[in-house]
């Protein structure tokens, strides 16, 4: 079948340097409308114009190969324009992350190309090519080389008022929204009578999604004002630490508690429920039964609050150790953790330790299957591993009633993860982060947007203490109730409702994600049979 291209869609992309015809050119225009559709732009519908021009490169393409080559740089632009910032922690690696990325983006275009060939039906086409799109991002987030930031769902965190349907959906259906009505409108530009069904079909795939959103944000935010229920008074620390000094530049872990409880006493009142200290508030791991961990208890007693408290925790392995582990010189088995520590008001001591870390920085990749298939143990992976892998939903459970977990970083941009702790009670969504290791950049403002999605997702109130920033209070509706100026030494109090009802999201998961799996599934297996035969 020979590649074409729509004259429509020429003249809608046509410039004096024939864009639509030079795939060089329309990969680099593509990647620049697609990175101008995130935060901090927020230019969102820019994502539309977006994937209606890797369409039109997929129209140019004349192989799969081809299509690979021209689609890269519209895929690398996309990555380095909306996440040049990892490059501030780490040169080799960020731009190692970039590259990988924009590599693996190409995976669903192939299937994307594929189903094009096989199909000519004006919806089911459409359908099945923003299945694969879904697919890919729901299968991105759940290996040990997820990178979840650029789903497209993300682009649109910041308006809120045209994506409450997320609540039902998940933030995936943002992302089959925008690709669905994308590749409509490209098909339907291909058509030579612009009337009839079809127009009215893409009309309503593009205006019902955003219109049902407003009509619900109106909704939930007059609820919000007459339902305010239970609250708990929360204090959210930012000590604005400099993430690149041993204890953020003090002499040690004793003035760095000095300094977080001066903070949190500045908006103490006679009863507080809650106080968060950020990811890495204590900078260096401690032991749940060390001094650092007694003296909070003791705090907590005397303030008759709980605390979440993001720290590094050392676990000792003196009986059975599992397949990983650290040793020192003694011989000593042990792990350390990016954790946070739970105090309660009784002064008693749990933990969660994070479960979603990031690929090489804080856990080499696939490294249980290179530990087992490593026989004669060349390496010791063990040492080699980085962080332990938390794998529990565990969370403050306050003796005055009210349930919290305490997610750390990057948990935050994972949903079903998320998903767990509200099934299991989470009244309240409290995230702990340190944004600091990316400076003034997009990152930070990318990271406190992301949070509004789950706010959504779940119709939770969302805690976010950050180590330098952004700190904040968001509604379940996305709304931020309360916000601080990022690279700023502050903390605040406020008074946050407790929620026990369950979206539909939240009791049914990626429902939309299994969905579309068995829509690509059938699409492409009926794809592969049917080319066979002829």
């Amino acid at each position: 079948m020979k590649a074409h291209s729509s004259p429509y869609l020429a003249s809608l992309f046509s410039t004096k340097f024939d864009l639509v015809h030079n795939p060089w050119i329309l990969s680099i225009g593509i990647g620049l409308l697609l990175s101008l559709s995130f935060p901090p732009i927020n230019a969102s519908f820019l994502s539309f114009f977006g994937f209606i021009g890797l369409y039109q490169l997929m129209l140019l393409s004349h192989s799969y190969r081809h299509l690979a080559m021209i689609s890269y740089p519209a895929f690398f632009i996309w990555n380095l324009g909306t996440t040049y910032w990892l490059v501030m922690a780490s040169i080799p690696a960020g731009v190692a992350a970039i590259m990988a990325n924009s590599a693996l983006m190409l995976l669903p275009m192939m299937v994307i190309r594929f189903i094009h060939r096989r199909y000519r039906l004006f919806v089911w086409t459409a359908l099945f090519q923003a299945a694969s799109w879904v697919l890919y991002e729901y299968l991105h987030h759940h290996w040990d080389l997820a990178w979840p930031w650029l789903s497209l769902g993300n682009a649109w965190a910041n308006h809120i008022s045209v994506i409450q349907y997320i609540s039902f959906t998940g933030h995936l259906g943002i992302s089959f929204w925008v690709v669905f009505g994308s590749f409509l409108c490209a098909h339907w530009l291909q058509l030579p009578e612009k009337k009839g069904i079809k127009t009215i079909v893409l009309i309503i795939s593009i205006i019902l999604p955003p219109l049902t959103s407003m009509i619900s944000f109106g909704l939930m935010s007059n609820e919000l004002q007459k339902l305010k229920g239970n609250q708990v008074k929360v204090i959210v620390v930012q000590p604005n630490y400099d993430s690149y000094q041993d204890y953020g530049g003090m002499s040690g872990t004793e003035e760095v508690l000095d300094n977080l409880f001066s903070l949190s006493l500045l908006q103490k009142k006679t009863e507080m429920d809650l106080i968060v200290w950020p990811e890495n508030a204590i900078d260096k791991p401690i032991h749940m039964d060390s001094w650092h961990a007694r003296r909070i208890a003791d705090s907590a007693k005397v303030w008759q609050t709980n605390f979440i408290i993001g720290t590094g925790l050392y676990t000792l392995y003196p009986d059975q150790a599992p397949n990983l582990y650290r040793s020192n010189v003694n011989g000593m088995r042990y792990n350390i953790f990016n954790s946070t520590l739970f105090v309660d008001s009784n002064g008693r001591l749990s933990r969660y330790d994070k479960a979603q870390l990031v690929p090489f920085v804080e856990r080499f990749p696939f490294v249980e299957f290179l530990n087992k298939v490593d026989i004669f143990k060349w390496v010791d992976w063990g040492e080699n591993a980085g962080f332990g892998l938390g794998n529990e939903t565990s969370m403050i459970k306050s003796p005055s009633g009210f349930i919290s977990p305490g997610l750390v970083c990057y948990d935050s941009v994972f949903p079903s993860w998320n998903q767990a702790f509200v099934r299991e009670g989470a009244q309240i969504l409290t995230i702990i982060t340190n944004d600091g290791w990316w400076g003034n950049s997009s990152g930070h403002i990318q990271h406190f947007a992301y949070a509004r999605l789950r706010a959504i997702e779940f119709r939770r109130w969302v805690v976010r203490s950050a180590n330098n920033g952004t700190s904040g209070i968001i509604s379940p509706d996305g709304s931020i109730s309360q916000k601080t100026k990022y690279w700023t030494r502050t903390s605040f109090s406020a008074d946050v409702p407790l929620r026990n009802d369950l979206s539909f999201y939240t009791r049914w998961g990626d429902w939309l994600s299994i969905l579309c799996f068995f829509l690509v599934f059938l699409s492409v297996g009926y794809g592969w049979v049917t080319r066979k035969q002829s």
